[in-house]
């Protein structure tokens, strides 16, 4: 059997925009119950509209998943919306371009605030609420990027990688447990998260805005809704990981095949995406 989703209730991080208002309406046309958080709040308002459109209950949670307090207070807020939760989303995330020497520390903390630690801290906070549940699923985004390590992407990646190894870690550990957990690995999405990018503050500018729209041409193809699909379909087959997209598949094999040379193979094709070679 399916994991149910029909009358089941899913807390949804970074739901204004991108991969995450894609799941949550997802799970919304399958009559799943949805608590939806973000910073964004005019975003959050929209998707909030859109996932009503579906008949189910929605309740809205505007706050910055870097804020302790509020990452505390929120499963707080879901039980009195809601009564329960069965899956957790953890999206919300945020990128950083710059080399490592460009990347101040501080740059790089704010970093893994955003993408690793937020989904360590609403992992403790809402275990309790989903361990009360038969059945419950934890579902965190990773990134192509937590699968291969390349170049320029030092301080993201290692956000990422973080999130897999936490991800795979605690499955192991909850084994036994009604919690079962999903690490998704999304390749090129065509989302926000590459033009909203912070840029390190020793980076020039302009390099950086060049680099980031070659690459949001050339690397970001799938639509969200692609994504969406992919993660309801992972949740609803109780998948351990999900691989999204033909750039995910090729860089998961790539690196396990290869995973001392594998960026001398994929070094030239990286550089053209980020349009520094022809």
């Amino acid at each position: 059997m399916p994991f149910p989703l029909r009358d089941n209730v899913a807390a949804v991080t970074g739901a204004a925009s991108g991969i995450g208002r894609a799941t949550a309406l997802a799970l919304a046309a399958r009559g799943c119950h949805l608590a939806l958080a973000d910073r964004d709040e005019a975003g959050l308002d929209a998707t909030i509209e859109q996932a009503e459109g579906h008949g189910v209950r929605v309740s809205r949670h505007a706050f910055d998943v870097t804020d302790a307090a509020d990452v505390r207070a929120f499963p707080v807020g879901v039980r009195s919306a809601h009564g329960r939760v069965g899956v957790l989303l953890n999206n919300a995330g945020a990128s950083l371009v710059g080399h490592f020497e460009d990347v101040s520390l501080k740059e790089f903390r704010w970093l893994m605030e955003v993408n690793f630690f937020s989904v360590v801290g609403l992992t403790k906070a809402f275990l309790p609420l989903l361990s009360e549940q038969p059945e419950a699923r934890l579902v965190n985004v990773s990134s192509l990027f937590g699968l291969i390590g390349p170049a320029e992407q030092v301080a993201y990646a290692s956000s990422k990688f973080a999130v897999r190894g936490f991800s795979e870690a605690l499955r192991h550990e909850l084994e036994g447990t009604p919690v079962g957990v999903t690490v998704v690995h999304p390749g090129g999405i065509r989302t926000g998260i590459a033009t909203s990018s912070r840029v390190a503050a020793r980076m020039d500018a302009d390099a950086a805005a060049r680099k980031t729209k070659a690459f949001t041409d050339h690397a970001l193809r799938l639509e969200p809704e692609v994504a969406a699909d992919a993660i309801v379909r992972g949740i609803e087959r109780r998948k351990a990981r999900v691989l999204i997209g033909a750039d995910a598949q090729a860089g998961d094999a790539l690196a396990r095949l290869s995973p001392g040379r594998y960026w001398s193979i994929m070094r030239r094709q990286y550089r053209r995406i980020t349009g520094e070679v022809g």
